[in-house]
């Protein structure tokens, strides 16, 4: 992703981007419909601590997945019937040249015929199966230790990344899904995050949480 953002792009107002993205995947869905592909794709955010939970705890918005980013052809060439729009800095490029693509991370794929956002890709930093996280370079990880699967083999990002990546914002929803996972996080999993809040955000109100 590049510092500057090209020229354009759409501002989308909330009650149309709600409308929008009202017919999202689920989770099931995309893995059916991502079943063989090569890279080390996964569900994220919230739907992620859904899957490591093992049941759904609210509503979602839209279905976030991640993967590295140069097996974003590899997944843009599975639906050749879809477009791909570039999303960021609350603009939205539609079917996204390579200056977008570049400039972004998010990646949302859209009906053509209805307009419809059905998935949302966040293309990954990596270095080869390391996978690095955006927010801070110095957290680096093999993806064995990045993607879970539920018992049914969908792929999800591990809880304690997806609530460092929620650490940043604490939006409401945010909050909630830290008191929701808290419990199901053995020591482990607790430690990793203190210490990754450490690393990317020092002083985070959620260490003292995860210290108990």
């Amino acid at each position: 992703m590049t510092d500057s953002l090209p020229p354009g792009g759409l501002v989308l107002g909330t009650d149309e981007l709600t409308d929008r993205w009202a017919d999202a995947w689920r989770p099931e869905q995309a893995a059916e419909r991502l079943d063989g592909l090569g890279a080390s794709w996964c569900v994220a955010a919230g739907w992620a601590l859904d899957l490591f939970l093992g049941r759904q705890t609210r509503p979602h918005g839209d279905l976030e997945i991640a993967l590295p980013a140069a097996a974003f052809p590899e997944l843009r060439a599975r639906f050749p019937e879809f477009v791909f729009d570039a999303a960021g800095h609350g603009r939205v490029w539609p079917a996204a040249d390579a200056a977008a693509l570049a400039a972004t991370h998010q990646t949302w794929v859209r009906e053509p015929s209805s307009g419809r956002f059905l998935l949302d890709v966040f293309r990954e930093p990596h270095r080869g199966d390391t996978w690095i996280c955006r927010r801070d370079e110095r957290l680096r990880l093999p993806y064995d230790a990045v993607v879970e699967r539920t018992a049914d083999g969908i792929p999800y990002l591990a809880p304690e990344l997806v609530l460092l990546f929620k650490a940043k914002m604490m939006r409401p929803k945010d909050r909630a899904d830290f008191d929701a996972v808290l419990p199901s996080l053995d020591r482990r999993r607790r430690e990793a995050l203190r210490g990754w809040l450490a690393l990317v955000h020092p002083g985070h109100p959620w260490a003292e949480s995860l210290a108990g």
